[in-house]
């Protein structure tokens, strides 16, 4: 191991000049096991390493939630690295007892090699350490604590790699960005009479006809309301009967993704402290080994008798499912119905391992790093390549049921990209070479507002989804995605209309919040099909609070109050009826923004101004051999869309095109 404190190394008078053997380092790819930290922007953190600027010190945001941490760096477009020099310059803190260090892996699986340890007890000067023998690096990884040098150069020999062969982009219907955030409650529950829940609520089931998909919230503490005992239908917690509600949502069609989440109480009661109790902790003992998937066992078990239920195993083995409640439900009321055991029912074909474990504003009892979270991801997946015996993981109750990695609060690539090296350290390879995720489909949130950061409570307000970073973010998860061979959903994306949110929709001219989020919301559900996002699930059904300006609080595209659809709800529905089957194509302009979707050789065409200040435009669409089209604006208050018939004049039709998208349909033959 090399271990070089770099304030007794040569100090070159020349570190500026040009070196041939210089190892180039590209930003993109470092990430970070913490959290981003406040107040950071898209020219602050790691990357201030190697950005060539000696004279501002590397900003890696104020509130980090884990004081000492690493940062990891794959070469990904390079080979054969081997590392013989370093240089380091030295701004103007010192920090000696807090140092940064780092490291090189030679592979995802060897151990890291010290190559230097930097104090920063020199000043406004290179300092430079020249190792005994070159060191070979497919990853660097940094320990670091608050300092680091404000600049690195390494040095070395290195080969270039080809590019990454990518995936291709898999088609993206439109019905498949119409998904929504969902609880049992809202579709069992009778408003009339709240006691009564062994049954559909039929008004509320013909609302949620305006989505195509629901994310429903399941939590564990309502189906294992004690250890080792599972009731499903219905829950002792709640008497929520989750077969009523699955098996209804098969047969309309609607796809399910069961989000399993929080830790029951009987669970804190048994681990937790008294004060440290909350029901979204990590869902392992309070100072468990959080890098060990058999942390995760009890949970791991509920995923297994979960997808046992749920999925399309028939033949999972009868004595693992004793733990679930068989018989009346009140041995004195027989009318309340029978408990029942059930294997392979076939609802359910997505479940998610918790949400948003990257939670920093919780602390560290509920926040998971990247690491920490693959051991846990890996237990529920496959009970850590079924190594923590039987009954335990979603794979070994059905091999075919997907598993979704909890949607990520931060909407960059690092918490997934520290999963991914985790599987290949942890999990290995299969026989084709590809690594063994624990994880079948990417998951990450975004809400777009002002400030730029997700989830942010320092900005202003929410802001068009096309105005801010949200399709970068997409395009980096997408990339990934396409590497993997892995779809990427966005599970959480909306808007509040409540006039103090940090992501409220803001009035825009005549256009009330409300029918500002309608256009938002649309817009977004648009904006993920142009860059390829697989499924989008918006945040919420119904308000929390309308008078609440709590982020999230009045983001609901339903009604409680008038038992209605709110715009935004009808203008998906609108979008679904129309045209939820064709397939994104292409984008023919950028401003507007016009996309072109197509089913069965038919093409419509969205266009919307990408603004949010309500400006206006104009576009002239090639309608080619036809002379007409059917011309589509979203209508509040109505089922579908208001439809016109408009003639081009020698096959060009002139349009005015805003912030509220329009749809074209050319006229054929056949219509």
């Amino acid at each position: 191991m090399y271990s070089i404190a770099c304030s007794s190394c040569s100090q070159p008078s020349d570190a500026g000049s040009a070196d041939p053997n210089t190892i180039p380092i590209s930003s993109k790819y470092w990430y970070q096991l913490n959290n981003t930290g406040d107040q950071t922007t898209d020219s602050t953190g790691l990357q201030q390493l190697t950005d060539g600027v000696t004279d501002k010190e590397v900003f890696m945001g104020w509130g980090k939630l884990l004081p000492n941490y690493e940062s990891y760096y794959e070469f990904k477009d390079l080979s054969d690295v081997s590392i013989t020099k370093i240089r380091f310059f030295d701004g103007q803190n010192s920090f000696a007892k807090q140092p940064f260090k780092l490291y090189a892996k030679a592979s995802a699986t060897t151990e890291p090699v010290l190559l230097a340890t930097f104090t920063g007890d020199a000043y406004g000067q290179w300092i430079e350490v020249s190792l005994p023998k070159p060191v070979p690096a497919q990853y660097l990884v940094v320990n670091a604590w608050w300092g680091f040098p404000t600049e690195m150069q390494l040095f070395g020999t290195y080969k270039k790699r080809p590019a990454v062969a990518l995936q291709p982009k898999k088609p993206v219907k439109l019905a498949n960005e119409l998904g929504v955030n969902s609880f049992v409650w809202e579709f069992l529950q009778n408003n009339e009479d709240p006691n009564i829940r062994d049954r559909v609520y039929e008004p509320n089931m013909a609302l949620m006809q305006a989505f195509t998909q629901f994310r429903d919230y399941v939590d564990w503490g309502k189906i294992e309301d004690a250890p080792g005992k599972f009731a499903f239908n219905p829950t002792v917690s709640g008497g929520w009967n989750y077969d009523l509600q699955y098996k209804r949502l098969k047969a309309e069609g609607k796809e399910v993704l069961a989000c399993l989440k929080t830790v029951p109480n009987w669970f804190l009661e048994s681990n937790y402290p008294a004060d440290q109790r909350d029901a979204e902790n990590i869902p392992a003992a309070f100072k468990a080994d959080l890098l060990a998937p058999a942390s995760y066992q009890q949970q791991a078990k509920f995923a297994f008798q979960f997808a046992a239920r749920y999925g399309s195993n028939t033949k999972v083995n009868p004595s693992l499912l004793s733990g679930v409640m068989t018989g009346p439900v009140y041995a004195t009321a027989p009318e309340a119905g029978v408990r029942t055991r059930e294997v392979g029912l076939g609802y359910i074909r997505y479940i998610e391992c918790e949400n948003e474990r990257d939670k920093w504003w919780k602390g560290r009892k509920a926040y998971q790093t990247a690491r920490e979270y693959a051991a846990n991801l890996s237990a529920f997946y496959d009970g850590h390549k079924n190594t923590m015996g039987p009954g335990v993981g979603v794979k070994n109750a059905d091999p075919t049921m997907q598993v979704v990695m909890g949607g990520t609060a931060s909407p960059t690539t690092d918490y997934l990209r520290g999963i991914i090296d985790w599987c290949k350290e942890h999990r290995g390879y299969k026989a084709d070479g590809t690594v063994d995720l624990c994880f079948d489909v990417i998951n990450y949130h975004c809400y777009s507002n002002a400030s730029g950061v997700s989830q942010s409570n320092t900005s202003a307000r929410g802001a068009a989804p096309e105005v801010t970073g949200i399709g970068r973010y997409a395009d980096d998860f997408v990339a990934l995605g396409r590497e993997y061979n892995k779809e990427v959903w966005v599970t959480e994306a909306g808007y509040d209309v409540n006039a103090t949110s940090p992501l409220r929709a803001p009035a825009i001219g005549s256009k009330t919040p409300e029918q500002v989020q309608a256009d938002w919301i649309l817009r977004t559900a648009l904006l993920y099909a142009r860059h390829g996002v697989n499924r989008l699930f918006l945040y919420q059904t119904y308000d929390l609070s309308l008078t609440s300006g709590e982020q999230f609080a009045s983001s609901g595209l339903l009604n409680a109050s008038t038992h209605r659809r709110k715009p935004a709800a009808d203008y998906l529905y609108q979008a679904q009826k129309l045209m939820g089957n064709y397939v994104y194509k292409e984008t023919i302009s950028q401003n507007p923004l016009v996309d072109r979707y197509e089913l069965n050789g038919q093409s419509i065409y969205s266009l919307v101004m990408p603004t949010e200040d309500g400006k206006t435009g104009s576009y002239t669409l090639n309608l080619g051999k036809a002379g007409t089209a059917q011309v589509y604006t979203p209508k509040i208050g109505a089922d579908a869309m208001t439809a016109r018939v408009a003639t081009g004049a020698s096959g060009a039709l002139k349009l005015p095109v805003t912030e509220t998208p329009i749809f074209v349909r050319p006229a054929t033959s056949a219509q």
